[in-house]
């Protein structure tokens, strides 16, 4: 087995000790795709997971899908579960003539605190629909029924679903697929490069008006709390910074895209969630020299160490 040589990238503190270090890797790249820094191993593949997601929606664009921009977001989310978030992926199944029993994704709670323990509240279990990429998933029975592919089963290996994400893939990051497996919610999942990652999110936030990136970047943009939901970093990262393109994964990973066309891309090596937005802040605020991003950053750049309710210490960056 070979592993990366990841590197300290955030450590927490308790009074005046370190008590925890999170090691990682992080890329940078420049407009025309090269790589402007790199922190860790640039040349590892990872599994990006949900950051997935925004390209898999360039895919579908350019397949014929129509979407409004709510659906379109919800289409590149790892969303909250909220009634809201809910309703819109109800919405893009309607208009294709479905319901949830066209999905395949796997059941699940809400995946944000407030929205679980309102739907447990109100007595309902797991569904496809709670689920954070149900709107993902719509989109793409929407497509099946679009393009005459079979729904059921659109998830095989050997339906047109999969080739079409592939491709997509390889082609905005611009480097060929390594590894291919199943994310937690069915869909194939790739080994790709923090570079590469961050060439495709550079190139969705400062696509042309019109083409397929840039419709998806504008949903995003215009809709940060259907990426996310209320709560979370990503749908405040994308409120702070005017233009900027972001999407979290499961397991430690965070890509960024700026208007520009500059590119940030990072995973923490042990998948955990906590350390990944305060490494991306701070990243960001060096990358980039403007002092009111600097200071729309400035909350996310650390995460409280409590004791006994009182802030004892921190969690930041220590990027070098």
């Amino acid at each position: 087995m070979n592993l990366p040589t990841h590197v300290p990238l955030a450590a927490q503190t308790r009074g005046d000790t370190v008590e925890s270090i999170h090691y990682g890797s992080l890329v940078a790249t420049a407009p025309d795709g090269s790589i402007l820094d790199s922190i860790g191993d640039a040349e590892a593949g990872f599994y990006p997971r949900s950051a997935l997601k925004p390209l898999f929606a360039v895919g579908m664009l350019r397949a014929g899908l129509e979407l409004t921009g709510e659906q379109l977001a919800l289409a590149s989310a790892s969303h909250n579960g909220s009634d809201r978030h809910q309703q819109v992926a109800a919405s893009t199944l309607a208009d294709a003539g479905l319901d949830e029993s066209a999905l395949a994704n796997s059941t699940d709670l809400p995946y944000g605190p407030a929205e679980r323990e309102g739907w447990l509240r109100a007595g309902h279990g797991p569904t496809r629909l709670a689920q954070n990429c149900s709107g993902k998933h719509a989109a793409l029975v929407a497509l099946c029924v679009q393009r005459g592919w079979p729904v059921a089963g659109y998830l095989d290996t050997s339906q047109p679903v999969n080739e079409l994400l592939r491709t997509t893939v390889e082609e905005l990051t611009g480097e060929a697929v390594g590894a291919t497996s199943t994310d937690g919610c069915g869909t194939p999942v790739y080994t790709i490069t923090l570079a590469g990652m961050a060439r495709a999110f550079g190139r969705l936030a400062s696509a042309g008006p019109g083409t397929p990136e840039r419709r998806v970047a504008d949903a995003m943009r215009a809709h940060p709390d259907l990426v996310a939901g209320e709560g979370r970093d990503v749908t405040a990262v994308m409120r702070a910074v005017p233009g900027l393109v972001a999407k979290d994964g499961f397991e430690g990973i965070q890509v960024i895209g700026l208007p520009d066309g500059t590119g940030l891309a990072l995973k923490i090596a042990d998948g955990g969630d906590r350390a990944r937005m305060p490494v991306a802040a701070a990243a960001l605020t060096r990358l980039v020299d403007d002092r009111t991003l600097a200071e729309a950053l400035q909350p996310l750049l650390s995460v409280p160490a409590l004791g006994g309710g009182h802030r004892v210490g921190e969690l930041t960056a220590v990027v070098p």
